[in-house]
């Protein structure tokens, strides 16, 4: 993951792209923090109409129950880089963790509205802080040569637990077991904070606290070969020693570091835009548009969590062969058509089983879009354009505004639904995907077998932001 400069090894340089088997074990344990954020986010779509007649919630107060979760989403992710430089990122893991149980508690009894959003900003720290941590700590103990696959498998995991969560509440929609639909969710957050226990710190937190001797050993059990470890943790020492400035002092002091910064903002937001989220909070309600009843929505629904799944299982795989740019091309052109497509289709307003499969497939075709670029790469990029000293607070700003971009845009969605019509809605999420499409010509840098310190001095000595990964 590391090129040293005081030695000849080229980047890419096949040793320098060995790891070993626990390397990818423990991503794949820090990503079960995505699954975590997968289960929150799906259930909700379907106990969602359950809860609005148990409490007889108004739209606005069924926004305000979805959204609730982002809003607390955005305030943690706000002290996420403090939590993570503090206690490390496993720290920061351990804590979100906690925060699951509590929340998933509160939501499984809440006796009214006030208590269920209560739970629902608890969940939402959680996911903060979690979203933050686990593909920061992912990129930071992976060699570059897989290292696109291994963030993305955060979102693998969070496509994992959509789809178990549209599952789950498809079995139970028949009897209206909301509290129940809420409530499971304490099995899977119990087996993260057991699972956050056995996880090492990541061996740049460590010498960043100035722990060397135990960086080194958590390097030596992440690589196969002792002189790329040593290598590494050579390199790592090299640019934490080189400049004092760090986490907003770099900010304000270094024009390259701010673009870095822009470039991931600018990505979260985008990917907020291209309308994934509004769809998956309230997928059975964009399905009753289209004349589905109650049970097929929520049928319906599973099926998109299993499309989602399946097609970041294809993300994870050519990430690191195709390469970032490529695929992310792809998928904005996919998620523009199909979402004109979806507007079509609700505009005309036909009513028939034809125009339904129809609706459906390009609902799909949309969320398999999606899924293979637009959903693992923006965390993937995030993660990999900041500089080491500046990582905690890069990795932040676009994980605030991440949450912050999902919570209004989930606020507002039923109401401009309402306000608009579904096809409108549809439109104008479709037009954002071809301004994401022209950002990602005019800016997205190839990053594919790029080490994170190749990239970072592209970056401080000026090349523009495309050209950071050659």
């Amino acid at each position: 993951m590391v090129g040293v400069p005081t030695t000849s090894r080229s980047e890419g340089d096949v040793t320098s792209q060995r790891s070993t088997g626990r390397a990818t074990v423990l991503g794949i344990l820090a990503a079960l923090s995505g699954l975590m954020f997968g289960l929150d986010t799906g259930v909700v779509a379907g106990a969602l109409p359950f809860i609005a007649t148990d409490f007889h919630a108004s739209t606005a107060m069924q926004g305000w129950i979805v959204s609730s979760m982002m809003a607390g989403a955005t305030f943690g992710s706000l002290f996420a880089g403090r939590i993570s430089v503090t206690f490390g990122r496993t720290g920061a893991m351990f804590g979100a963790g906690i925060l699951f149980l509590i929340g998933t508690l509160l939501c499984a009894l809440a006796p009214g509205v006030t208590l269920l959003v209560i739970g629902r900003i608890f969940l939402g720290l959680a996911v903060g802080v979690a979203a933050f941590a686990a593909p920061l700590y992912i990129s930071e103990i992976t060699v570059e040569s897989a290292r696109g696959a291994m963030i993305s498998l955060y979102q693998l995991m969070v496509a994992l637990g959509i789809f178990l969560a549209f599952v789950s509440d498809s079995v139970l929609s028949d009897g209206g077991h909301w509290r129940w639909m809420l409530g499971i969710m304490m099995v899977p957050a119990l087996l993260f904070v057991i699972v956050v226990l056995i996880l090492p710190h990541s061996p740049r937190w460590l010498m960043m606290k100035g722990a060397h001797d135990e960086a080194r050993s958590v390097l030596h059990l992440l690589r196969s070969d002792e002189e790329v470890a040593e290598a590494e943790l050579l390199d790592i020492r090299g640019r934490l020693e080189k400049s004092s400035d760090a986490g907003f002092g770099l900010f304000r002091s270094n024009r390259n570091f701010r673009r870095s910064v822009f470039l991931g903002v600018v990505l979260q937001i985008m990917q907020q835009l291209s309308g994934i989220n509004a769809l998956l909070y309230y997928a059975p309600r964009v399905f009753e548009a289209a004349h589905f009843g109650t049970n097929a929505s929520i049928w319906a629904t599973t099926l998109v969590g299993l499309t989602n799944m399946a097609f970041t299982a294809v993300a994870i795989r050519y990430a690191d062969r195709w390469g970032r740019r490529p695929l992310l091309i792809m998928s904005c052109s996919i998620v523009g058509v199909s979402l004109l497509g979806v507007a079509i289709i609700l505009g005309l307003g036909h009513q028939s089983t034809v125009t339904a499969f129809i609706l459906c497939g390009l609902i799909l075709l949309f969320v398999a879009g999606f899924a293979i670029g637009e959903g693992p790469l923006v965390w993937a990029l995030c993660s990999e354009v900041q500089p080491t000293r500046g990582r905690d607070f890069g990795i932040g700003c676009s994980t605030v505004t991440n949450w912050a971009a999902n919570w209004v845009i989930s606020s507002i969605f039923p109401l401009l639904m309402l306000a608009a019509g579904a096809s409108w809605t549809f439109v104008l999420f479709a037009l954002f995907n071809g301004i994401f499409l022209l950002i990602t010509l005019g800016f997205v840098p190839e990053t594919r077998g790029a080490s994170l310190e190749k990239i970072e001095t592209n970056l401080f000595s000026g090349k523009a932001l495309r050209k950071l990964g050659e």
